[in-house]
């Protein structure tokens, strides 16, 4: 069986549906909150009747069969299809405000939850939810690609899976991130960085406004031995384990570098990593802080 899929997973209230808007203009054909049962007929009928690619969104909704999706998507790979399996995850203090704020209810949440007026007993029964919804998908986590959405705007979110389903499903991906720790850390990283002990540009005469895309600042932070032994020590490290990574049949790794802002050296020592690793596999880079693509 040759077929593309997608699947969409992770989260209630993490962005799912975004997603799946995003790859429909991609030009997947799309299915949300397909049953387990389904994917294989579906796959089928798809192969038989057309040549789309076929992206489905897969969650709690569909029932607590969703622990044995990672088996399914393994045979389907033993098989033929090339999978791209993307797992959105939010921090539970988000979660928590976008059900309270749409006062929409947890599909993990007691029957009888809205007929509370109590906002203690919701706000309970809402983290007692997201915490079973975490257990049951804890395996399907550690096997998919992370996206973080606590901290991107529906654009963001829209082109940063566009891109990366527009990587090689045949060679393993790299993404090299930055961002910045006064913002939280970011939590789909398989590798972080802390770069706030090197200089900073932020304390340079006319270098704060500006960026670690900037010239000035690339030329500044190039000139600094710290900045130079840093980059040499993160690329030794994944110079060693970036083929094992392969091996294990990884389609993507999410290299972090952090810096205070997410403004200057997190973004410079991304785009220098990214350059140095683009000759020998497919890089992306994305500024969570900054990137224009992002507005």
């Amino acid at each position: 069986m040759n077929k593309d899929l997608a699947v969409i997973t992770g989260m209630s209230g993490s962005g799912k549906s975004i997603a799946l808007n995003a790859l429909e203009d991609a030009g997947y054909y799309c299915v949300d909150n397909l049953p387990l049962p389904l994917l294989e007929p579906l796959l089928a009928l798809e192969q038989e009747n057309s040549n789309h690619k076929l992206a489905v969104a897969m969650d709690v909704r569909g029932g607590e069969s969703i622990p044995h999706l990672p088996r399914l998507l393994g045979d389907l790979e033993r098989s033929g299809v090339t999978v791209r399996l993307i797992f959105l995850d939010t921090n539970d203090g988000i979660l928590i405000r976008r059900f309270s704020a749409t006062r929409r209810r947890h599909p993990l949440s007691p029957p009888d939850e809205g007929d509370t007026h109590e906002a203690e007993a919701r706000h309970a029964a809402l983290m007692q939810a997201i915490a079973r919804e975490r257990g049951l998908l804890s395996d399907l986590r550690e096997s998919a690609h992370v996206i973080d959405t606590s901290f991107l705007r529906p654009a963001q979110l829209m082109t940063f899976v566009k891109q990366l389903i527009g990587a090689n499903a045949a060679h393993l991906t790299l993404v090299f991130e930055s961002f910045a720790f006064k913002r939280g850390i970011t939590q789909d990283a398989d590798y972080v960085f802390d770069v706030r002990m090197l200089p900073n540009p932020f304390y340079e005469q006319g270098l704060r406004e500006l960026t670690g895309l900037d010239q000035p600042v690339i030329d500044f932070l190039a000139g600094q031995p710290t900045v130079k032994l840093m980059a040499e020590q993160i690329t030794g490290f994944l110079r060693v384990w970036l083929p094992e990574l392969a091996r294990d049949h990884r389609s993507y790794v999410t290299v972090a570098i952090g810096c205070t802002g997410g403004q200057h050296r997190s973004v410079y020592l991304a785009e220098r990593l990214a350059a140095e690793f683009s000759r020998d596999w497919p890089t992306l880079t994305w500024h969570r802080e900054i990137d224009p693509k992002f507005a």
